[in-house]
């Protein structure tokens, strides 16, 4: 009987790991799906970046989505970082409002959207930082205003602290860099074994169940949305790539950093955030000096893709 009872769990436990295993996606697949242009990937220093570059209608070098355009004018720049598991399409709302006038620099972060992971498998901030200003660098732009998005708009705030040279001016979505449960100031979150399950198994179902706190109306998240996010998520060496990060993530205390940013700052937030409380845009207040607060009702962690027409006035307004 024993016997039996343990062959019957085997095959059970079998059956659901075939149902529920999740197996990445070829590349080429995503990138015939998600790639605008082939020149959209380029080569910037030791990373393979996704990056699109567009600028104003009648640009001297033409308008186009594809970085080999460079999209180089007297527009400009502006340069948009998402936020943890996310990619360039978060910005889908903001884009083509603000090539306008703005020349919009969009890039998936290493081991994001369609960019390959880091070589060095290194998610540090400090890489991030390094990254970035090889990118700017290699797009010729020796200043640009930088808007990013929760663990975009922690890196976005860390170079404009220690760069301010290179920033015009700097907007934050729900940024992150206050310690918050399971983040602690100099200390690595402990990621639970449990997580790195994530690399076998992601069924859509659990990824929607999870990306629905980041919204304040559930009907936000759309069938679409959730297939975008799964997908690229699902991209060659992502699950790892965001494992690392994670494992990889030291808050250091922010005070001291944000009161040297000496860009015009503007800080966005849903107030039903639920991923990173609202009340926090009072902390960045105080510590970066003469920045302001723009904040919406019922909008939850994604302005920029909940309330995309509100958000885009706002950041448009204070880039012009």
């Amino acid at each position: 009987m024993n016997r039996l009872w343990l062959m019957l769990t085997l095959t059970v436990l079998t059956l659901l790991s075939w149902w529920l295993w999740t197996p990445d996606v070829p590349r080429a697949t995503l990138e015939a799906r998600y790639l605008a242009a082939p020149a959209d990937l380029r080569q910037v220093g030791p990373w393979h970046l996704h990056v699109r570059d567009s600028g104003p209608p009648g640009a001297a070098s033409g308008a186009r989505s594809d970085a080999s355009s460079g999209a180089s004018s007297d527009a400009p720049a502006v340069v948009l970082l998402h936020g943890f598991g996310a990619s360039l399409q978060t910005w889908d709302g903001w884009a083509e409002g603000l090539a306008a006038t703005h020349r919009v620099v969009r890039i998936d972060l290493p081991g994001s959207g369609l960019s390959p992971p880091d070589p060095e498998r290194n998610y540090t901030d400090a890489r991030s930082v390094q990254m970035l200003l090889h990118l700017l660098d290699d797009l010729g732009l020796p200043r640009a205003s930088l808007v990013g998005h929760s663990m975009g708009g922690r890196i976005a705030w860390t170079l404009a602290s220690q760069f301010p040279e290179r920033i015009d001016k700097l907007v934050l979505v729900a940024p992150d860099g206050f310690a918050s449960f399971g983040f602690e100031y100099g200390k690595a979150m402990e990621v639970p074994a449990t997580l790195s399950l994530l690399r076998h198994v992601l069924p859509k179902t659990l990824l929607r169940m999870n990306l629905q706190a980041a919204y304040a109306r559930p009907e936000s998240l759309t069938d679409a949305v959730t297939t975008r996010y799964h997908d690229l998520l699902l991209a060659p060496g992502a699950r790892q790539a965001m494992l690392d990060r994670l494992a990889q993530t030291v808050l250091q205390e922010p005070e001291p950093l944000l009161r040297q940013i000496k860009a015009p700052t503007l800080l966005l937030w849903g107030e039903a955030d639920g991923m990173i409380p609202f009340s926090n845009a009072r902390d960045y207040l105080q510590a970066i000096p003469g920045s302001r607060l723009v904040s919406w009702p019922q909008v939850g962690h994604l302005p920029q893709e909940e309330a995309a027409g509100l958000s885009l006035n706002a950041v448009a307004d204070f880039l012009r």
